[in-house]
Order: C-alpha cells, then structure tokens, then sequence
C-alpha cells in the first residue's frame, strides 16, 4: 500500500524539504579540493543539526554518516571518507532530513573547479538534470510511475549515457524508503505500473552511467560504482503528486 499523505503532513514534509535544500546548499558551496569526503559529511551533520532535524541516513541500520558522497566512478552508497576531493572530480552528495516523524531526501552532482567551455562532464550533468525535471512534470494524478520511468530513461538515452536499472527513486515520507518504486527505465508497461493519487510523495532519483550501467559493490559493503570506472551522476528531489501537478518540497 503507497501511504496518502494529507496537506498537514505534506507541509511538514515541506518545511523539512526546506531545510534539507539549505543542507544541501551549505555542503556544496563547502567542495574545493583538498577537502576530504568525511569533513563535507561533518558540514552536512552540523547543518542538519542546526535546523533542528537529525540525518535520516544515520538512522538507517549500520550505517554511521549523515551523507552518501560518491566521486566521480561511484554511483550510490559512497561512504565519507578521508579521501581528498581533487579539481575536475564529478563529487554527488546524497543526504535526508528527518524532522517530525517524516524524512526527506534529495542528492546533486556537481564538477569541482571549472573549464572553458563545455567539457564532456558538463555535458554528462545537464543530461541528468533535464531527466529529473521532464520526470517531475510527470508528477500528476492519474499518471503513473511508468510515465516517470519511461521519461528518465529516454532523456538519458537521448543524450548517449545509460540508465541504472539496479537502483530506484523510491517514495518517501514516514519511512526513508517505501512503496513505491520508481526506476530509472521503463520494465513493464505503463499501465501495469502503480497508479499516482494526490498526497503520495516521490524521492525521485536519476541514476544513470556515462559507460556500461554494470555496478559493483565496494570492499566496505556500502559503496556501488561502475564497473568499467566511467562517471555516474546521481540528481534527486522530493516531490509530492499535488491535484493539478507536481509540489517540489526540497526547492523554494
């Protein structure tokens, strides 16, 4: 069963989407080179802590960080470490906000330092981008998971990169994780996928490889990456199925 929200929660949902935007922002505007993974995850803890809410990934079994952090070849799952960020790295930040028995979620992938002109990762990025936002105006009642699904995967495919299929968007809201899931191709046809009502609430995820999609897990369990060491990019927002459209929660 896909949990309806009703507008008191969705506005709590908000409020935390809110705060989770201003985590985000503090974090990344903190990525430089020389900087580790593991002092950028104590940015993102500090602010989260500021604004009243504690790390919902922290609250996941086993796992001790407030932050996934990936770079570059790593996809989802990266654990904050002491690895040094260099310039031209491709760094994702993954994080959720868990404030009055609901969480919210969003993640961002940004290249540190910049180049003249468009580089191939500038490229690869705004291809991510633009999925996740033709994915959102999907976002209305009577449509369907698949027309999500469907939208992500032909962008990305459009612009020559690969869809993930090991990994979901997923709902969100008084669990981090749950019904229902929204993967980044289409598996099955649209009709056959779950139906969006008004107050369901949406962690959508592109996940997509400029290579091959094949992923591996790292040694520490956690970590996924490519296989063949390609870049990944990862963009995320909650969003909310409202009556007439789309409510994006983690943007002003």
């Amino acid at each position: 069963m896909i949990p309806i929200l009703s507008e008191k929660e969705i506005k709590i949902m908000e409020d935390n989407g809110q705060k989770l935007r201003k985590v985000m922002e503090a974090t990344l505007s903190e990525v430089k080179p020389g900087m580790t993974l593991i002092e950028l995850d104590q940015v993102a803890e500090k602010k989260i802590e500021e604004l009243g809410g504690k790390p919902s990934f922290k609250m996941v079994p086993r796992y001790y960080w407030a932050t996934c952090i990936n770079l570059n070849g790593g996809v989802v799952h990266g654990i904050p470490d002491d690895t040094p960020i260099k310039k031209g790295d491709l760094v994702s930040v993954d994080a959720g906000f868990y404030s009055q028995g609901f969480h919210t979620d969003m993640a961002k992938t940004i290249k540190v330092g910049s180049e003249k002109g468009k580089g191939r990762s500038d490229k690869f990025l705004e291809a991510g981008k633009e999925a996740l936002e033709e994915a959102i105006k999907q976002v209305k009642p009577d449509n369907r998971v698949g027309h999500l699904s469907q939208t992500i995967e032909e962008t990305i495919k459009k612009a020559g990169y690969n869809p993930v299929k090991r990994l979901t968007g997923h709902g969100v809201g008084r669990q981090l994780h749950q019904e229902p899931m929204i993967p980044c191709f289409l598996k099955e046809e649209v009709r056959k996928t779950p139906l969006l009502k008004k107050g369901m609430v949406l962690a959508i995820e592109v996940i997509y490889t400029q290579g091959e999609p094949t992923l591996i897990v790292a040694d520490d369990g956690w970590t996924i990456r490519t296989q063949d060491g390609k870049m990944a990019g990862l963009f995320e927002e909650t969003v909310a199925v409202g009556a007439n459209g789309p409510l994006i929660l983690t943007r002003n």
